[in-house]
């Protein structure tokens, strides 16, 4: 018998709120069927998204508030203003232990703040970190932080080095994840003295990690290691460049594929092997998952293998 889960979620957050989450819960529902949800935000805008979404109404409890923090809104004024919004009682249901996560796709630096503020950091942990999947040549890559630390030092960089570590073990299914430090260049004496000295103390450590060292921008895509770590301000940089680059690739092929009738006949033969492909539909589309509050995890991800 399966145990359940219970995730908190932010129902208000985000530009498309509250469908985009009551439709978010659906399809998470297809994959983890066994996950009940407590959804924080209006109940009258809530009540007839659920009803048309009955399997989500079936697992899930609305706690009503009309309060929600704003994208535009400061942290600071949000750690003071936001305790009872949408986004500030998600957070509570966690830390009451009622939910053993939370999810808002709202205002990223003020979820920051008001998690750290109610949850707090688990012990050894200076900052948290935003991390996310990335799609390499060996299939999938943890990179991290993506912009919740614009300026870290040494041992911001080697905490992110074990946090992401263990991300990869525990999601990702990998024995033994490789982790390279974004740099410059791959030589030992290039960088700043934060990535620099983060390398030496990653390479004396008696911690069970597997160090490659340097790593540049072109072997994020390469997945020349598992696990990839930068401050928050390259990483934000990196992800968005990536992601440019492939709506800009994605334009220049539909344009390619539209441009006469040989070509458009051309894209209708190539359209199963471009559904297929993992340039077209990768495998996997998360949000960033906040590393590492003091979250209690009494569910994790079964291991899974890994080609090579």
């Amino acid at each position: 018998m399966s145990t359940r889960l219970t995730l908190s979620l932010d129902a208000m957050g985000g530009d498309s709120a509250p469908q985009m989450v009551v439709e978010g819960v659906d399809i998470a529902l297809a994959r983890l069927p066994q996950v009940d949800f407590l959804l924080f935000g209006d109940e009258g805008r809530l009540a007839p998204l659920l009803d048309r979404f009955p399997r989500v109404k079936g697992v899930s409890q609305v706690r009503h508030t009309d309060s929600v923090v704003s994208n535009h809104e400061k942290p600071s004024v949000a750690l003071r203003t936001g305790r009872n919004s949408s986004m500030g009682l998600a957070i509570g249901a966690v830390r009451a232990g009622e939910a053993a996560g939370l999810v808002s796709a709202g205002n990223t630096g003020a979820l920051m703040a008001m998690a750290m503020f109610a949850l707090k950091m688990l012990p050894g942990i200076d900052r948290p970190a935003i991390a996310t999947y990335f799609p390499t040549r060996r299939g999938e890559s943890v990179m991290l932080d993506l912009g919740a630390n614009v300026e870290c030092d040494a041992d911001n960089l080697v905490q992110f080095a074990v946090m992401g570590e263990v991300f990869a073990r525990n999601v990702l299914g990998l024995e033994q994840p490789s982790i390279g430090i974004l740099n410059v260049g791959a030589e030992g004496l290039k960088g700043n003295e934060a990535v620099k000295n983060a390398a030496a103390t990653l390479q004396r450590t008696d911690l069970p990690i597997s160090f490659y060292g340097f790593v540049e921008g072109d072997d994020i895509g390469a997945g020349t290691v598992d696990v990839v770590v930068t401050d928050g301000f390259t990483g934000n940089i990196a992800l968005k460049t990536a992601e440019g680059t492939a709506m800009l690739f994605g334009q220049f092929l539909k344009e390619a594929l539209s441009a006469s009738p040989l070509a458009r006949l051309g894209g209708l033969l190539a359209r199963s092997a471009l559904k297929a492909s993992r340039v077209t539909r990768p495998s996997r589309t998360p949000p960033p998952p906040a590393l590492q509050l003091s979250l209690p995890s009494p569910w994790s991800p079964s291991t899974r293998s890994r080609r090579r």
